[in-house]
Parts: structure tokens; C-alpha cells; sequence
């Protein structure tokens, strides 16, 4: 049923507006997508429920940002997901393997539970694989395709939720994931032939997008956005074959009849010398990310006649509020350029960098905040005002180099004892002695049998958890009767180890929400949120830190859990800490010194708590780096300064200890191949990756020449509600002990158990260890023969 328009919702073929944003939170501020998916695949609602929710969820959305000033046809883009926008390129597009096709409709259309499936996997088949978006924390799933994959309509999806804003009258900008950025992110299926490229199915696809514009058109849409952020990072081809590629695909549904005018956006970074191809290809609007590097020339400009810039002016994947006199400089020395290069310097719209699903959805929700740093701070809807404010040209220009944030001068942000703490660091603070020796050391203090079986690091997180720390921010219970709800678990966390037979225990991590957040609730220099939900992938929410001002431990961490549980068994138990780089990567990290600064006054404050480990004698401590990829700059001119630093930290972090202490270290959707040197460089001990989801891929990259530490492949993928079979898990070790050997491989899930419950966490890894002691059997044999 039509409501009472916001606006008007005739379709327009006119300019797109002055203001507008490239995609904002789709979550909602009460995590409500969260919700209603978990919900629905526990059977608590049923689908008409579920579509309900998050109906009402889209409605408020469109309905909020009007109300912040984006009522302009086509100024809201259409990006709402209920799961991943990747995931919703290829389903829209046909791409399912044929391992998946039982997910397919009899009319060969993917509805709402087969799309879970993909995402989710199911008793049949684990899902797609899953990695990370770029230099985000956002978590995309990887499209399989081949040469036989039939390409076609297969969702409708992006013509529903537009004709679903009409009906809220708004007539929303429909967003696709680009064709190029598609198989770009895609893989080969399994069944593909020996030397097939994603990018060979390019031509294919793109009649599939002229389908959808074409229905899009008919629907009266008048814009439509094409996501091409893969123009910002180096990729396996060059510039010249890239530039080829936007003509075979923008060029040519530029050329398509009749169809909505279209926005091709390049998120995550400049994409220099590809601008003027991409100018060329005939779409209407182009938008670049102006936030990060330098303005566009003149040169790169050349083509914009006849094409309106869509200037990322607002930086979407931090919460500093923009000095908008810089950025007002910037847009005015950007339209100067627009004009030599012979555009029209009126035809610049205001946007945002990236999509604001990186950042939390509101400040109105987070009234505990110092009110210092608040008035630093802008979320997504703020940064929609700044946005809105910069295209009505309603902020006077200031200096164009000028700071890009508003500067932070309060008590907090600078620490003295801190800096020349770190100006004081020497060359072999970062060292430790040379593996072997380290190695003989740990084998005698720890005497762990062959492919040693261990977590992790997190258990699931029960109710009776949950409830006893919000009782105690409550004052509903006090410390005393905290921590003894905290040693129940751990002691019942132990047992369940025990029993199963794992080698090498954990104690739960009950005590913690968030493996970046507690420790920012217990450093110096961070400031944490109440309601700033930012999506990490499906219904997996986090809530980033804020770290402000330069950082320092006051007082043990973990300790105390630590070494409780290692009271209560002669097994080790490993300490457990996050990384300095996964600290700031899974944190709105200060822009006003250089990263490797703060990552170095982070590792000083980790370096202490791993040294009270170790005198409390916990002998084994693992330091997690998932997001060491994460931050890898897109260019790889740009990279070998990321990694020094980035490694460097680390190495700061964990050097302090002797050699009979095993550090350990995991990462996870960290594209082991792409920084495996850079793995090799942080010297840890035994290094855990996630592995289960790509089938073992990863262990194909695992030079024993190059990488002769501890390694443990993931056999189970805890992303996914499957349990693995004992068979499946078998299948992974013997061809992980193909490549890495009996004396260094380490058995081990692929990530925490946070998110997964205790029956489908015990069945698991029952079914790991009886997979390991085969394995074992076998390996035991083999060597007798």
C-alpha cells in the first residue's frame, strides 16, 4: 500500500543531486537485521515474520535519510543487504557453483534460504568461501564461477527494493556490485578447467547487467550505481588490460537502451590513471575518494565534459568529524580542475569516500562519551549532515591543506611518559634468539606429542556469561561475585578440553565481549561505545574502540584469568592477547601521527602483559594478528612500509620472553600467500590461519623452505553452523602433512568459538581429535614401514 510521499517519486532523468552518499549502514542503530536473522534461522519467526522486520527496517532507513537532508531524487543510494553485497551481485547475476545448485528454485531463481545457504553452508556443503573487502574489517563472500556457469537473472532483487521505495516514496539509486570488481573478487569453481580466469566470463556477464538496467528502467529508475572499487588496489592485470576491461563493461551498458543514467563509484583509494578511461566509457557520473592521497589533476580529468564528479569528500571509514572548511577548500580547488579540464564546475556532487557501512550509525545513541571527544566524533548520520552542509555550499572555504579532521587537543590525547618510552626502543627490543634454539627449548618444557591439538582461544559465549557481565556494568552484582561466575566457566571450559583430549588448553575468554574491546576498556588512550554496532559480515556485529590518545597498561589484564586456569590442570594453557596491528585495525584509530607510532605505544603496553604471563608461569602466548592483512595498503608501492612497521610491532610486542616461551599467533581471511613473508617476518612460533572454508587452500602456499615454524591450517570452519565429519577433518591433515610435516603442524580450528554453541563446539571437536589421532595412527605407521 502507497504511503504519504517523502518526496516526489516520478522518475527523473535530471542531474544527480548536489549531496548525496554511497551507502550507509544496513544493520539498523538496534542491530535490528542482527536480530531478525538469528531469529530466523533459529526457528523463532517464521519468513513472514522475518520479511516484516526487516521491511519495517528499510522503511526507517529511507524515512531517516530524508529527514537528515537527503530527499533529492536519487540522492539515497539503494544498499541495503541482507547478508553481503557481493553475495547479492552474484545471486542477482546467476553465479552459483554447481556444488551449490541444490540451492537453486525449480524456475532456477535464488530465494531467501538458499541465499542463507550460500553464506551459511549447510549439512551438504560448506558455504562460499569467505575474506576480507579490501583494507576493511567487513568480511565479503568469494563468488565461485566457471566456464559453464550459466549466467543470468537469477534474483530480482535490486528491481524490488526499488519499486519497495516508491512504495515509501523515495525513489532510491539501485547499487550493484561493478562487473569488473565482481570477477575481479570471484574465484574459479572447482570444476573449472586448468588455466580458466573469472575474467574470461566478463562479455557473458555483462549482458546480464544490460538485462537488469533494462529492467531497472522499466521500472522508472533513473540512476543507477555501479560499485567499482577494484580500480583502487593493484590487481593481478595492469592499468592497460583494466582500462580495456571498463570498456568491455561500463563502455558497453553505457551503450544500452533504454537505461538509467549511471554512477560508477571507486571507493578505498584514487585510481589515478585510470580516471580518464573510465570517464571515457559514456556512463553520466563518476566518483572518486577524495580522502585518501591527493585531488585528481587535470590530467586524470581529461573526458569530464559531459560527466558530473562525484567528490568523496567525507571520509566513511573513520568517525572523525571532517573540518569542513578544509574539505569546502578541497571541493573548490577540485572544481577549478573540473574546469580547466573543460567540465563544468557546477556539475561536482558532494559525497562520501565510501560506503558509511564501516562506521556506527549514530552519536545520538552514545550520550556516556566524554563530551571532548564527542565533539570530535561523526557517525554515519552526522557524516550525512557534514555531506549535505558541503553540497548546499553552505561552508565557507578555509585552507585546502589544512587539517582533514577536527584537530583533538583535550587531556588524553598526549602522554609523555609514553613517547619517550618508545623514543627510547633500540633495534634489539624487536629480536629474539634464532628459531631452532627456541625450538629445542620448547620441546623440553612443554613435551607436546606430534600434530598438537588446540583452540583458538574463545569458547562459546553462553547466556549465564552474557548476563553476569551486564549485571555487573549494572551494579545488580558486585566484583566478587563476577569473577567467581567467570572461574565457573573457565573451570567447566578446562574440563570439557580435557575430557575431549586436546593438548594444548585455552580458558574461554568469558570475561570478554570483544577480543579488540576489552583490551580497550583496559588501556589508557581509548574511549569505548555503547551502541556503535559496525557489520563485520551476515548478522556479525563488533563494536569498534576509539582510541584517541597515546596508550599505556596501568595494571595486569588477564593475568589473573590465565593463570586460574592454569590451576587447574598440568596441560599448558595458553595466554591470550590481541595484536597491536588487530588493535588498530579493529579500531577508529587517531589520524594525527603516523600509524606505526601508535602501533608501536600499543605493542609497549602488550610487551608488559606478555612479561606478567610468563613470570606467573603461563609458558605458552598467543598474540593474534587477524587483521595483519586487513591493513595492507592497496598498492603495493605502499606496502613494504605497512609490513616494517606492522611486523615490527609485533615483534616489539612478543621479544621480550625467554626462549622455552612458545608464542603463537593466528590469523584468519588473511590471504596467507599474499603476505606470507611478512608472516614469516613476526617470528612466531606456531602460527594458526584459517584454511577450512577454502578446502585447505591455503596449504598449497606453505613453503617448508621458506616457512619452517609451527603451522595449523584450520580444519574446522566455525563461521558456518556445520559440523565437520571426522572424515572431512582427516582429509585436511593428511594434506596439510603433505606439505608442512609431522614436527611442525598444529591442529586447530580455524578462528574463536564465540559465536557457536556448546553442542555443535563438543561434537566438533570430538570429531578433531579422533581425525588428529588417525592421522597420527597413520603417520606412526608410515614411519615404521
Amino acid at each position: 500500500m502507497n504511503q504519504t510521499p517523502i518526496h516526489e517519486t516520478a522518475a527523473s532523468t535530471g542531474a544527480l543531486p548536489a549531496a548525496t552518499i554511497v551507502g550507509y549502514p544496513r544493520i539498523g542503530p538496534d542491530r535490528e537485521l542482527k536480530k531478525a536473522e538469528e531469529s530466523y534461522w533459529a526457528g523463532r519467526i517464521d519468513r513472514a515474520q522475518f520479511d516484516d522486520a526487516v521491511r519495517e527496517l528499510r522503511r526507517r532507513t529511507r524515512a531517516r535519510l530524508v529527514e537528515l537532508g537527503l530527499s533529492e531524487v536519487a540522492a539515497i543510494p539503494g544498499t541495503f543487504s541482507l547478508y553481503d553485497q557481493v553475495l547479492d551481485a552474484a545471486v542477482a547475476t546467476g553465479i552459483v557453483p554447481a556444488r551449490l545448485a541444490h540451492v537453486l528454485e525449480a524456475d532456477g531463481t535464488v530465494g531467501l534460504d538458499g541465499y542463507f545457504t550460500l553464506a551459511r553452508g549447510d549439512a551438504q556443503q560448506s558455504p562460499l568461501e569467505m575474506t576480507k573487502w579490501f583494507d576493511t574489517n567487513y568480511h565479503y563472500l568469494v563468488p565461485e564461477i566457471g566456464p559453464d556457469t550459466d549466467l543470468r537473472v537469477a534474483s530480482t532483487q535490486v528491481i524490488d527494493l526499488f519499486r519497495e521505495g516508491l512504495e515509501d516514496g523515495v525513489t532510491e539509486r539501485p547499487v550493484l556490485v561493478g562487473p569488473v570488481t565482481l570477477l575481479l573478487l570471484s574465484k574459479a569453481a572447482d570444476d573449472a578447467p586448468e588455466g580458466f580466469d573469472p575474467l574470461d566470463r566478463l562479455d557473458d556477464l555483462v549482458d546480464v547487467y544490460a538485462e537488469l538496467l533494462g529492467r531497472l528502467a522499466e521500472a522508472g529508475a533513473p540512476w543507477v550505481q555501479l560499485d567499482e572499487p577494484a580500480l583502487a588496489a593493484d590487481q593481478r592485470i595492469g592499468a592497460d588490460a583494466l582500462a580495456a576491461l571498463l570498456e568491455r563493461a561500463e563502455g558497453r551498458l553505457a551503450a544500452v537502451s533504454p537505461r538509467p543514467k549511471i554512477l560508477v563509484t571507486t571507493p578505498y583509494g584514487g585510481i589515478g590513471a585510470l580516471l580518464p578511461s573510465l570517464l571515457a566509457t559514456g556512463v553520466e557520473a563518476v566518483h572518486v575518494d577524495a580522502t585518501r592521497g591527493d585531488l585528481p589533476t587535470v590530467e586524470n580529468l581529461a573526458g569530464i565534459a559531459g560527466v558530473r564528479l562525484v567528490a568523496g569528500l567525507v571520509e566513511g571509514r573513520t568517525v572523525w568529524r571532517t573540518e569542513l572548511t578544509t574539505a569546502a577548500a578541497r571541493l573548490a580547488v577540485l572544481r577549478e580542475r573540473v574546469a580547466e579540464a573543460g567540465g563544468d564546475p557546477a556539475a561536482v556532487s558532494v559525497s562520501t569516500s565510501v560506503s558509511l557501512q564501516h562506521v556506527p550509525h549514530t552519536l545520538d545513541l552514545e550520550p556516556n562519551l566524554p563530551g571532548d571527544l564527542s565533539e570530535t566524533l561523526a557517525f554515519a548520520d552526522e557524516k550525512v549532515r557534514e555531506v549535505v552542509a558541503l553540497g548546499a555550499g553552505s561552508v565557507t572555504p578555509g585552507d585546502a591543506d589544512g587539517s582533514r579532521s577536527v584537530p583533538r587537543d583535550f587531556a588524553g590525547v598526549r602522554d609523555e611518559a609514553v613517547r619517550a618510552r618508545a623514543a627510547a626502543l633500540a633495534a634489539d627490543d624487536r629480536d629474539r634468539a634464532q628459531y631452532p634454539m627456541r625450538a629445542a627449548a620448547q620441546r623440553e618444557a612443554l613435551g607436546l606429542p606430534e600434530l598438537p591439538t588446540t583452540t583458538i582461544g574463545s569458547f562459546p559465549q553462553v547466556k549465564e556469561v552474557r548476563r553476569a557481565r551486564a549485571d555487573l556494568r549494572a551494579g545488580r552484582i558486585d566484583e566478587a561475585a563476577y569473577v567467581e561466575a567467570m572461574q565457573q566457566e573457565i573451570a567447566r571450559v578446562i574440563a570439557l578440553q580435557e575430557r575431549l583430549g586436546l593438548d594444548v588448553l585455552v580458558h574461554g575468554e568469558p570475561e570478554r565481549n570483544d577480543m579488540v574491546q576489552y583490551f580497550a576498556e583496559n588501556l589508557e588512550g581509548f574511549a569505548v561505545t555503547e551502541n556503535g554496532w559496525v557489520q563485520s559480515y551476515g548478522s556479525r556485529c563488533t563494536r569498534p574502540s576509539i582510541l584517541f590518545g597515546d596508550v599505556s597498561r596501568t595494571a595486569a589484564i588477564t593475568v589473573p584469568w590465565a593463570t586460574y586456569a592454569q590451576s587447574l590442570t598440568a596441560k599448558p594453557v595458553k595466554g591470550m592477547l590481541t595484536g597491536p596491528v588487530t588493535i588498530l585495525a579493529w579500531s577508529f584509530v587517531r589520524d594525527d601521527q603516523p600509524l606505526g607510532e601508535t602501533a608501536d605505544q600499543v605493542a609497549l603496553a602488550l610487551r608488559d602483559e606478555v612479561a606478567d604471563l610468563e613470570a606467573a608461569g603461563i609458558g605458552i602466548v598467543q598474540v593474534d594478528e587477524p587483521a595483519l592483512r586487513e591493513l595492507l595498503p592497496l598498492r603495493r608501492a605502499d606496502q613494504d612500509a605497512y609490513l616494517d612497521w606492522s611486523v615490527g610491532s609485533f615483534r616489539l610486542a612478543t621479544s621480550g620472553v625467554v626462549d622455552a616461551t612458545q608464542i603463537h599467533t593466528h590469523l584468519c581471511y588473511s590471504e596467507f600467500n599474499e603476505v606470507i613473508d611478512a608472516i614469516d617476518g613476526l617470528g612466531a612460533d606456531v602460527t594458526s590461519i584459517e584454511s577450512a572454508r577454502s578446502r585447505g587452500e591455503v596449504v598449497d602456499a606453505i613453503d617448508p623452505e621458506r616457512f619452517s615454524r609451527g603451522i595449523g591450517p584450520g580444519v574446522w570452519d566455525i563461521h558456518s553452523p556445520r559440523v565437520p565429519s571426522t572424515e572431512e577433518i582427516e582429509e585436511l591433515l593428511i594434506k596439510a602433512l603433505g606439505t608442512v610435516g609431522p614436527v611442525n603442524l598444529w591442529v586447530n580450528p580455524d578462528c574463536g568459538l564465540k559465536t557457536r554453541g556448546y553442542a555443535e563446539t563438543e561434537e566438533s571437536l570430538a570429531h578433531l581429535v579422533e581425525a588428529t589421532v588417525a592421522v597420527r595412527a597413520r603417520a606412526d605407521e608410515a614411519a615404521t614401514v
